[in-house]
Protein backbone atom coordinates (compact mmCIF):
# COMPACT_ATOMS: atom_id res chain seq x y z
CA UNK A 1 0.00 0.00 0.00
CA UNK A 2 1.32 3.46 -0.87
CA UNK A 3 2.02 5.42 2.28
CA UNK A 4 2.92 8.82 0.82
CA UNK A 5 -0.44 10.31 1.72
CA UNK A 6 -0.63 8.86 5.19
CA UNK A 7 -1.43 11.52 7.78
CA UNK A 8 1.56 12.43 9.94
CA UNK A 9 -0.19 11.43 13.18
CA UNK A 10 -0.29 7.74 12.20
CA UNK A 11 2.76 5.52 12.00
CA UNK A 12 3.17 3.51 8.79
CA UNK A 13 4.71 0.64 10.79
CA UNK A 14 1.66 0.20 13.03
CA UNK A 15 -1.26 1.37 10.97
CA UNK A 16 -3.77 -0.85 12.76
CA UNK A 17 -7.44 -1.07 11.71
CA UNK A 18 -7.11 2.01 9.46
CA UNK A 19 -4.91 -0.12 7.17
CA UNK A 20 -7.72 -2.67 6.78
CA UNK A 21 -10.09 0.10 5.76
CA UNK A 22 -7.58 1.63 3.31
CA UNK A 23 -7.08 -1.77 1.65
CA UNK A 24 -10.87 -2.05 1.24
CA UNK A 25 -10.95 1.35 -0.50
CA UNK A 26 -8.03 0.20 -2.68
CA UNK A 27 -10.08 -2.88 -3.68
CA UNK A 28 -13.15 -0.87 -4.60
CA UNK A 29 -11.40 1.99 -6.49
CA UNK A 30 -11.32 0.21 -9.90
CA UNK A 31 -15.11 -0.23 -9.80
CA UNK A 32 -15.93 3.44 -9.21
CA UNK A 33 -17.28 5.17 -12.32
CA UNK A 34 -14.84 7.59 -13.99
CA UNK A 35 -16.68 10.86 -13.12
CA UNK A 36 -16.50 10.02 -9.40
CA UNK A 37 -12.84 8.85 -9.35
CA UNK A 38 -11.32 12.27 -8.60
CA UNK A 39 -13.22 12.25 -5.30
CA UNK A 40 -12.00 8.85 -4.00
CA UNK A 41 -9.19 10.49 -2.02
CA UNK A 42 -11.82 12.07 0.31
CA UNK A 43 -12.62 8.55 1.54
CA UNK A 44 -8.99 8.11 2.65
CA UNK A 45 -9.07 11.22 4.83
CA UNK A 46 -11.33 11.74 7.84
CA UNK A 47 -12.97 15.16 7.69
CA UNK A 48 -12.47 15.99 11.36
CA UNK A 49 -10.62 14.44 14.29
CA UNK A 50 -10.92 15.64 17.86
CA UNK A 51 -8.60 14.21 20.54
CA UNK A 52 -9.48 15.30 24.08
CA UNK A 53 -8.14 14.89 27.58
CA UNK A 54 -10.79 13.49 29.92
CA UNK A 55 -9.84 14.25 33.55
CA UNK A 56 -12.12 12.96 36.33
CA UNK A 57 -11.99 12.69 40.09
CA UNK A 58 -11.98 9.04 41.17
CA UNK A 59 -13.93 7.86 44.22
CA UNK A 60 -10.68 7.71 46.23
CA UNK A 61 -10.11 11.43 45.62
CA UNK A 62 -7.36 11.05 43.02
CA UNK A 63 -7.58 12.75 39.63
CA UNK A 64 -7.18 10.45 36.64
CA UNK A 65 -6.72 11.43 32.97
CA UNK A 66 -7.97 9.43 29.98
CA UNK A 67 -7.57 9.91 26.25
CA UNK A 68 -10.82 10.54 24.37
CA UNK A 69 -11.58 10.70 20.64
CA UNK A 70 -14.36 11.71 18.28
CA UNK A 71 -13.81 11.31 14.54
CA UNK A 72 -16.16 12.47 11.79
CA UNK A 73 -15.03 10.63 8.69
CA UNK A 74 -17.46 12.02 6.13
CA UNK A 75 -20.59 14.16 6.40
CA UNK A 76 -21.47 14.59 2.71
CA UNK A 77 -24.76 12.69 3.11
CA UNK A 78 -25.85 14.03 6.49
CA UNK A 79 -24.78 14.46 10.12
CA UNK A 80 -22.16 12.18 11.66
CA UNK A 81 -23.46 9.00 13.27
CA UNK A 82 -21.59 6.35 15.19
CA UNK A 83 -20.94 4.66 18.49
CA UNK A 84 -18.80 5.47 21.48
CA UNK A 85 -16.64 2.73 23.01
CA UNK A 86 -14.87 2.55 26.37
CA UNK A 87 -11.96 0.13 26.03
CA UNK A 88 -8.27 0.04 27.10
CA UNK A 89 -7.21 -0.75 23.50
CA UNK A 90 -8.97 2.21 21.86
CA UNK A 91 -6.56 4.02 19.52
CA UNK A 92 -6.91 6.83 17.01
CA UNK A 93 -6.42 4.35 14.16
CA UNK A 94 -9.25 2.20 15.47
CA UNK A 95 -11.68 5.12 15.90
CA UNK A 96 -10.78 6.38 12.41
CA UNK A 97 -11.46 2.98 10.87
CA UNK A 98 -14.74 2.57 12.75
CA UNK A 99 -15.88 6.04 11.66
CA UNK A 100 -15.04 5.20 8.04
CA UNK A 101 -16.95 1.91 8.26
CA UNK A 102 -19.90 3.92 9.59
CA UNK A 103 -19.74 6.13 6.47
CA UNK A 104 -19.93 2.99 4.33
CA UNK A 105 -22.58 1.31 6.49
CA UNK A 106 -24.93 4.32 6.48
CA UNK A 107 -24.62 4.56 2.71
CA UNK A 108 -25.14 0.81 2.14
CA UNK A 109 -28.54 0.88 3.89
CA UNK A 110 -29.16 4.40 2.52
CA UNK A 111 -29.87 6.23 5.77
CA UNK A 112 -29.07 9.97 5.57
CA UNK A 113 -26.00 10.02 7.81
CA UNK A 114 -22.27 10.36 7.50
CA UNK A 115 -19.82 8.23 9.46
CA UNK A 116 -18.49 9.14 12.90
CA UNK A 117 -17.11 7.27 15.92
CA UNK A 118 -15.87 8.01 19.40
CA UNK A 119 -14.02 6.32 22.20
CA UNK A 120 -12.17 6.64 25.47
CA UNK A 121 -8.98 4.70 26.13
CA UNK A 122 -10.05 3.27 29.50
CA UNK A 123 -10.86 -0.03 31.17
CA UNK A 124 -14.36 0.65 32.52
CA UNK A 125 -14.64 -2.73 34.32
CA UNK A 126 -13.10 -1.70 37.67
CA UNK A 127 -14.88 1.68 37.66
CA UNK A 128 -17.78 2.42 39.98
CA UNK A 129 -21.06 3.65 38.53
CA UNK A 130 -20.30 7.15 39.85
CA UNK A 131 -16.87 7.15 38.16
CA UNK A 132 -18.42 5.96 34.88
CA UNK A 133 -20.96 8.76 35.07
CA UNK A 134 -18.26 11.39 35.68
CA UNK A 135 -16.17 9.93 32.83
CA UNK A 136 -19.13 9.98 30.40
CA UNK A 137 -20.24 13.50 31.32
CA UNK A 138 -16.73 14.92 31.14
CA UNK A 139 -16.08 13.28 27.75
CA UNK A 140 -19.42 14.59 26.43
CA UNK A 141 -18.56 18.14 27.57
CA UNK A 142 -15.15 17.91 25.90
CA UNK A 143 -16.54 16.78 22.52
CA UNK A 144 -19.66 18.97 22.89
CA UNK A 145 -18.45 21.32 20.12
CA UNK A 146 -18.97 18.51 17.57
CA UNK A 147 -22.32 17.17 18.82
CA UNK A 148 -25.90 17.98 17.90
CA UNK A 149 -29.03 16.27 16.53
CA UNK A 150 -28.18 17.74 13.12
CA UNK A 151 -24.35 17.56 13.50
CA UNK A 152 -23.19 14.36 15.15
CA UNK A 153 -25.27 11.75 16.95
CA UNK A 154 -23.46 9.19 19.17
CA UNK A 155 -24.79 5.71 20.05
CA UNK A 156 -23.70 2.78 22.26
CA UNK A 157 -20.80 0.54 21.27
CA UNK A 158 -18.34 -1.70 23.16
CA UNK A 159 -18.78 -1.26 26.97
CA UNK A 160 -21.37 1.52 26.62
CA UNK A 161 -25.13 1.17 26.96
CA UNK A 162 -28.41 3.06 27.28
CA UNK A 163 -27.45 4.48 30.69
CA UNK A 164 -24.29 5.98 29.17
CA UNK A 165 -26.43 7.46 26.36
CA UNK A 166 -28.83 8.96 28.95
CA UNK A 167 -25.87 10.69 30.68
CA UNK A 168 -24.55 11.94 27.32
CA UNK A 169 -27.95 13.33 26.35
CA UNK A 170 -28.41 15.01 29.73
CA UNK A 171 -24.94 16.60 29.63
CA UNK A 172 -25.47 17.92 26.11
CA UNK A 173 -28.96 19.18 27.07
CA UNK A 174 -27.59 21.02 30.14
CA UNK A 175 -25.03 22.75 27.92
CA UNK A 176 -27.81 23.74 25.47
CA UNK A 177 -30.26 24.83 28.15
CA UNK A 178 -33.01 22.61 26.69
CA UNK A 179 -33.71 18.91 26.39
CA UNK A 180 -32.40 17.57 23.08
CA UNK A 181 -33.36 13.90 22.95
CA UNK A 182 -32.18 13.47 19.35
CA UNK A 183 -28.49 14.08 20.13
CA UNK A 184 -27.85 10.40 20.89
CA UNK A 185 -29.59 7.13 20.01
CA UNK A 186 -29.76 3.86 21.89
CA UNK A 187 -31.37 5.74 24.80
CA UNK A 188 -33.69 4.27 27.45
CA UNK A 189 -37.34 4.13 26.28
CA UNK A 190 -38.22 6.65 29.06
CA UNK A 191 -36.03 9.30 27.37
CA UNK A 192 -37.17 8.95 23.77
CA UNK A 193 -35.44 5.67 23.03
CA UNK A 194 -36.97 3.39 20.41
CA UNK A 195 -38.66 0.04 20.80
CA UNK A 196 -36.67 -2.64 18.99
CA UNK A 197 -33.36 -0.75 19.34
CA UNK A 198 -31.82 -3.18 21.82
CA UNK A 199 -32.12 -6.19 19.50
CA UNK A 200 -31.73 -4.21 16.27
CA UNK A 201 -28.13 -5.14 15.40
CA UNK A 202 -28.71 -8.83 16.18
CA UNK A 203 -31.96 -8.78 14.21
CA UNK A 204 -30.18 -7.20 11.23
CA UNK A 205 -27.53 -9.95 11.40
CA UNK A 206 -30.32 -12.53 11.25
CA UNK A 207 -32.18 -10.77 8.39
CA UNK A 208 -28.96 -10.56 6.29
CA UNK A 209 -28.11 -14.18 7.08
CA UNK A 210 -31.57 -15.30 6.04
CA UNK A 211 -31.38 -13.33 2.77
CA UNK A 212 -27.93 -14.79 2.00
CA UNK A 213 -28.99 -18.33 2.96
CA UNK A 214 -31.91 -18.05 0.54
CA UNK A 215 -29.50 -17.15 -2.29
CA UNK A 216 -27.27 -20.19 -1.66
CA UNK A 217 -30.14 -22.59 -0.92
CA UNK A 218 -29.37 -23.07 2.77
CA UNK A 219 -32.45 -23.59 4.97
CA UNK A 220 -32.29 -21.63 8.27
CA UNK A 221 -34.42 -24.26 10.02
CA UNK A 222 -31.98 -26.78 11.46
CA UNK A 223 -28.90 -24.79 10.39
CA UNK A 224 -26.09 -24.99 12.96
CA UNK A 225 -24.90 -21.60 14.21
CA UNK A 226 -21.71 -20.72 16.10
CA UNK A 227 -21.57 -17.26 17.70
CA UNK A 228 -18.48 -15.42 18.94
CA UNK A 229 -19.44 -12.83 21.54
CA UNK A 230 -22.52 -13.00 23.76
CA UNK A 231 -22.96 -9.27 24.29
CA UNK A 232 -25.77 -7.15 22.89
CA UNK A 233 -25.26 -8.33 19.27
CA UNK A 234 -24.32 -11.98 19.77
CA UNK A 235 -27.01 -12.65 22.36
CA UNK A 236 -29.82 -11.07 20.32
CA UNK A 237 -28.67 -12.80 17.11
CA UNK A 238 -28.46 -16.17 18.91
CA UNK A 239 -31.99 -15.72 20.26
CA UNK A 240 -33.50 -14.69 16.92
CA UNK A 241 -31.77 -17.55 15.04
CA UNK A 242 -33.02 -19.95 17.74
CA UNK A 243 -36.59 -18.63 17.36
CA UNK A 244 -36.35 -19.24 13.60
CA UNK A 245 -35.54 -22.91 14.17
CA UNK A 246 -31.77 -22.77 13.80
CA UNK A 247 -29.55 -24.67 16.24
CA UNK A 248 -27.03 -22.73 18.32
CA UNK A 249 -24.10 -25.17 18.68
CA UNK A 250 -21.33 -22.99 20.15
CA UNK A 251 -20.67 -19.71 21.92
CA UNK A 252 -17.34 -18.04 22.58
CA UNK A 253 -16.73 -15.01 24.76
CA UNK A 254 -13.56 -13.50 26.28
CA UNK A 255 -13.69 -15.93 29.18
CA UNK A 256 -14.53 -19.25 27.54
CA UNK A 257 -15.83 -21.28 24.61
CA UNK A 258 -18.68 -23.76 25.02
CA UNK A 259 -20.12 -26.31 22.61
CA UNK A 260 -23.16 -28.56 22.39
CA UNK A 261 -23.85 -30.24 19.02
CA UNK A 262 -27.45 -30.91 20.19
CA UNK A 263 -28.02 -27.17 20.59
CA UNK A 264 -27.78 -24.50 23.31
CA UNK A 265 -30.92 -22.68 24.43
CA UNK A 266 -30.00 -18.95 24.39
CA UNK A 267 -32.91 -18.08 26.71
CA UNK A 268 -31.68 -20.54 29.35
CA UNK A 269 -28.12 -19.31 28.94
CA UNK A 270 -29.18 -15.67 29.25
CA UNK A 271 -31.05 -16.50 32.47
CA UNK A 272 -28.03 -18.43 33.79
CA UNK A 273 -25.71 -15.45 33.12
CA UNK A 274 -28.22 -12.92 34.52
CA UNK A 275 -28.27 -14.91 37.77
CA UNK A 276 -24.51 -14.51 38.10
CA UNK A 277 -23.50 -17.81 36.47
CA UNK A 278 -20.56 -18.05 34.10
CA UNK A 279 -20.34 -19.48 30.61
CA UNK A 280 -17.98 -22.17 31.96
CA UNK A 281 -20.46 -23.54 34.51
CA UNK A 282 -23.49 -23.52 32.20
CA UNK A 283 -24.89 -27.09 32.42
CA UNK A 284 -26.25 -27.11 28.84
CA UNK A 285 -22.85 -27.14 27.12
CA UNK A 286 -19.26 -28.40 27.42
CA UNK A 287 -16.20 -26.18 27.55
CA UNK A 288 -13.72 -26.54 24.66
CA UNK A 289 -10.40 -24.87 23.83
CA UNK A 290 -10.89 -21.38 22.33
CA UNK A 291 -8.86 -22.29 19.21
CA UNK A 292 -11.23 -25.20 18.47
CA UNK A 293 -14.13 -22.77 18.04
CA UNK A 294 -12.99 -22.01 14.47
CA UNK A 295 -13.01 -25.68 13.41
CA UNK A 296 -16.49 -26.59 14.60
CA UNK A 297 -18.98 -28.12 12.19
CA UNK A 298 -21.59 -25.46 11.50
CA UNK A 299 -23.37 -23.81 8.61
CA UNK A 300 -23.26 -20.20 9.84
CA UNK A 301 -20.49 -18.54 11.86
CA UNK A 302 -21.29 -15.18 13.47
CA UNK A 303 -18.29 -13.21 14.77
CA UNK A 304 -19.99 -10.66 17.06
CA UNK A 305 -17.13 -9.57 19.35
CA UNK A 306 -14.29 -7.25 18.25
CA UNK A 307 -12.18 -6.66 15.15
CA UNK A 308 -9.40 -8.87 13.77
CA UNK A 309 -10.73 -12.27 14.92
CA UNK A 310 -10.68 -14.22 11.65
CA UNK A 311 -7.09 -14.24 10.42
CA UNK A 312 -4.83 -15.99 7.91
CA UNK A 313 -4.08 -18.46 10.74
CA UNK A 314 -7.64 -19.68 11.45
CA UNK A 315 -9.46 -18.93 8.16
CA UNK A 316 -8.24 -22.18 6.51
CA UNK A 317 -9.81 -24.21 9.35
CA UNK A 318 -13.29 -22.69 9.23
CA UNK A 319 -15.95 -25.19 8.18
CA UNK A 320 -18.95 -22.89 7.99
CA UNK A 321 -20.66 -22.27 4.64
CA UNK A 322 -21.28 -18.67 5.57
CA UNK A 323 -19.84 -16.01 7.87
CA UNK A 324 -22.13 -13.18 8.93
CA UNK A 325 -20.20 -10.34 10.55
CA UNK A 326 -21.95 -9.01 13.65
CA UNK A 327 -18.80 -7.18 14.83
CA UNK A 328 -17.00 -4.40 12.98
CA UNK A 329 -13.92 -5.54 11.03
CA UNK A 330 -13.74 -9.10 12.43
CA UNK A 331 -12.07 -10.49 9.28
CA UNK A 332 -8.60 -9.41 8.15
CA UNK A 333 -8.03 -8.78 4.41
CA UNK A 334 -5.73 -11.85 4.28
CA UNK A 335 -8.46 -14.03 5.79
CA UNK A 336 -10.99 -12.55 3.35
CA UNK A 337 -8.91 -13.78 0.41
CA UNK A 338 -8.59 -17.27 1.93
CA UNK A 339 -12.33 -17.54 2.61
CA UNK A 340 -13.08 -16.39 -0.92
CA UNK A 341 -10.79 -19.10 -2.35
CA UNK A 342 -12.46 -21.68 -0.11
CA UNK A 343 -15.91 -20.61 -1.29
CA UNK A 344 -17.10 -19.45 2.13
CA UNK A 345 -19.69 -16.68 1.70
CA UNK A 346 -18.89 -13.65 3.86
CA UNK A 347 -21.76 -11.24 4.58
CA UNK A 348 -19.73 -8.14 5.49
CA UNK A 349 -20.10 -6.02 8.65
CA UNK A 350 -21.06 -2.88 6.72
CA UNK A 351 -24.20 -4.71 5.60
CA UNK A 352 -24.79 -7.43 8.23
CA UNK A 353 -24.57 -5.26 11.34
CA UNK A 354 -26.25 -2.16 9.90
CA UNK A 355 -29.51 -3.02 11.71
CA UNK A 356 -28.28 -1.03 14.70
CA UNK A 357 -27.78 2.22 12.83
CA UNK A 358 -31.01 1.66 10.88
CA UNK A 359 -33.09 1.54 14.07
CA UNK A 360 -30.97 4.40 15.49
CA UNK A 361 -32.17 6.35 12.47
CA UNK A 362 -35.78 5.39 13.31
CA UNK A 363 -35.18 6.53 16.91
CA UNK A 364 -33.82 9.90 15.72
CA UNK A 365 -36.79 10.41 13.37
CA UNK A 366 -39.20 9.56 16.22
CA UNK A 367 -37.41 12.04 18.51
CA UNK A 368 -37.71 14.81 15.90
CA UNK A 369 -41.43 14.25 15.41
CA UNK A 370 -42.13 13.29 19.05
CA UNK A 371 -44.27 10.52 17.63
CA UNK A 372 -43.36 6.92 18.41
CA UNK A 373 -43.94 3.73 16.42
CA UNK A 374 -44.87 0.23 17.57
CA UNK A 375 -42.22 -2.48 17.80
CA UNK A 376 -43.93 -4.39 14.99
CA UNK A 377 -43.69 -1.33 12.71
CA UNK A 378 -40.02 -0.90 13.58
CA UNK A 379 -39.12 -4.54 12.94
CA UNK A 380 -41.05 -4.56 9.66
CA UNK A 381 -39.28 -1.39 8.48
CA UNK A 382 -35.91 -2.78 9.57
CA UNK A 383 -36.51 -6.00 7.62
CA UNK A 384 -37.54 -4.07 4.51
CA UNK A 385 -34.48 -1.78 4.56
CA UNK A 386 -32.01 -4.60 5.28
CA UNK A 387 -33.53 -6.96 2.70
CA UNK A 388 -33.49 -4.25 0.01
CA UNK A 389 -29.89 -3.32 0.87
CA UNK A 390 -28.85 -6.98 0.71
CA UNK A 391 -30.58 -7.38 -2.66
CA UNK A 392 -28.77 -4.36 -4.14
CA UNK A 393 -25.38 -5.59 -2.89
CA UNK A 394 -26.00 -9.16 -4.08
CA UNK A 395 -27.00 -7.86 -7.53
CA UNK A 396 -23.73 -5.90 -7.95
CA UNK A 397 -21.67 -8.82 -6.62
CA UNK A 398 -23.20 -11.14 -9.25
CA UNK A 399 -23.04 -8.57 -12.06
CA UNK A 400 -19.39 -7.60 -11.46
CA UNK A 401 -18.25 -10.97 -10.02
CA UNK A 402 -17.19 -9.36 -6.72
CA UNK A 403 -17.23 -10.48 -3.10
CA UNK A 404 -20.17 -9.16 -1.09
CA UNK A 405 -17.76 -6.91 0.82
CA UNK A 406 -16.40 -5.23 -2.30
CA UNK A 407 -19.93 -5.01 -3.73
CA UNK A 408 -21.18 -3.33 -0.53
CA UNK A 409 -18.30 -0.83 -0.78
CA UNK A 410 -19.18 -0.19 -4.45
CA UNK A 411 -22.81 0.61 -3.54
CA UNK A 412 -21.79 2.79 -0.59
CA UNK A 413 -18.85 4.62 -2.16
CA UNK A 414 -20.95 5.50 -5.20
CA UNK A 415 -23.56 7.09 -2.94
CA UNK A 416 -21.01 8.97 -0.82
CA UNK A 417 -18.94 10.18 -3.77
CA UNK A 418 -21.98 11.20 -5.77
CA UNK A 419 -23.10 13.38 -2.84
CA UNK A 420 -19.55 14.76 -2.55
CA UNK A 421 -19.29 15.46 -6.29
CA UNK A 422 -22.69 17.07 -6.63
CA UNK A 423 -22.08 19.30 -3.59
CA UNK A 424 -18.64 20.29 -4.92
CA UNK A 425 -15.87 21.93 -2.91
CA UNK A 426 -16.55 24.73 -0.47
CA UNK A 427 -15.40 27.45 -0.45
Amino acid sequence: MHHENLPSYLSADHLGPWETYLSQIEAVAPYIDAPLRPWIETLRRPKRILVVDVPIRLDNGEIAHYEGYRVQHNVSRGPGKGGVRFHPDVTLSEVMALSAWMTIKNAVVNVPYGGAKGGIRVDPKPMSRAELERLTRRYTSEINILLGPDKDIPAPDVNTNEQVMAWMMDTYSMNQGRTATGVVTGKPIALGGSLGRHDATGRGVFVSARAAAEKIGLPITGARIAVQGFGNVGEAAARIFHDAGAKLVAIQDVAATVHNPAGIDPYQLRKHLAEGGKLTDYPGATEIAPADFWELDCEILVPAAVEGQITAANAPRIRAKMIVEGANGPTTPEADAILHDRNVLVVPDVLANAGGVTVSYFEWVQDFSSFFWTEAEINARLERIMTEAFGAVWHIAQERKLTLRTAAFVVACRRVLEARAVRGLYP
